[in-house]
């Protein structure tokens, strides 16, 4: 008993069981299933798209999204003879590990967190910038010229949506007059949420996570449309499904992050969940997941965008929103409004 007793001490400690378990790689797991399943049921209703609707119909077409793993994992992962064969293995591991890393800076209750910093609401983004850099160095190690103009695709949606990205984050700083997650959704008490105070800093921190993420509109770096996959043309099998599925791992972390900062995190309107840190996860959890769900909507309604017309999106509206955000900020705080 005593050594079970051990193990349940440890899994439960929160630098265990938050990066393995809630929210973290096993939750993870789960929820990237079934947003991928919503995903293709959403856009396949919408677009009539025959294999995801009606395909297994009983199991709601899941079955076919459960072939296409199965083709990937067992497909032959394959180098190119002239790739740079150690970043080219490297890079889409990295890739993964960068986009899963920012998990542990993000807590679940007001007393249950596996990182104790102030620094943690500029920690989870600034971790998360790392992986577009890896995408440009997986476009460049393929020796590909498909995979390259992919790369440099990412480059440059990468410097449109950090700046605005980073200066909502400012302003939301400014707002609360803290960096630390724990501090900020506790004073978002009552109606006093993020996306209430400052919705020109919500907007535009959701335009740019959908930038991140390659959600569309923005999913210019892959452009199927021209029958490649942009950076990883070259990628096959188990590696090839770390790059597709390192986005979605993104999308998870930063719908937590927004629900966090702009949602309220933990505090329900009505009633208090800090009694347990598992319901207070809960409602984190679920307020991501109304982030994702939107975010995979776009799917459904909005045709890819040119490079040229996001650039124009990102420096002319969200960097000007993200600015105005940061004036209604000190505004907030010369009113005296927490």
């Amino acid at each position: 008993m005593g050594i079970i007793e051990t193990i349940w001490q440890i899994l439960t400690s929160p630098p265990v069981f938050i990066p393995l378990i809630f929210p973290g790689f096993i939750t993870l797991m789960i929820v990237l299933l079934l947003l991928i399943w919503f995903e293709r049921k959403l856009t396949a209703k919408v677009q009539m798209r025959y294999g995801p609707l009606y395909i297994f119909k009983a199991f709601g077409g899941a079955i076919q999204m459960v072939a296409d793993l199965l083709k990937y994992l067992f497909s032959e992962f394959i180098v190119p003879k002239d790739a740079d064969k150690k970043v080219f293995i490297l890079a889409p591991i990295m890739f993964f590990t960068f986009t899963l890393l920012p998990l542990v800076a993000i807590p679940i209750s007001s007393t249950f967190t596996a990182m104790q910093s102030d620094l943690t609401m500029l920690l989870v983004p600034a971790i998360g910038t790392l992986a577009p850099l890896m995408v440009i160095l997986i476009g460049w190690s393929s020796n590909n010229k498909y995979s390259f103009i992919g790369s440099l695709r990412e480059g440059y949606i990468m410097m449109t949506y950090e700046i605005p990205m980073f200066i909502s984050i400012l302003a939301m700083a400014l707002t609360y007059n803290s960096l630390n997650l724990i501090q900020i959704v506790d004073k978002q008490s009552g109606f006093l949420w993020g996306i209430v105070l400052n919705p020109l800093a919500a907007i535009t921190f959701f335009g740019t996570l959908l930038m991140t993420t390659a959600r569309f509109p923005f999913d210019i770096s892959e452009a199927e449309s021209e029958i490649v996959v942009g950076p990883y043309t070259e990628y096959s099998g188990i590696v090839f499904v770390l790059c597709l599925g390192a986005p979605y791992v993104k999308l998870y972390v930063l719908s937590l992050f927004y629900s966090l900062v702009f949602l309220g995190g933990w505090n329900p309107l009505f009633w208090p969940l800090n009694t347990n840190p598992i319901l207070p996860g809960l409602a984190v959890l679920v307020k991501g997941a109304i982030i994702m769900a939107l975010a995979v909507f776009m799917r459904t309604i909005y045709p890819r965008y040119r490079l040229d017309q996001a650039l124009r999106l990102g420096w002319h509206k969200l960097f000007a929103l993200s600015i105005l955000s940061v004036i209604l900020a000190l505004v907030l705080v010369g009113l005296g409004v927490l």
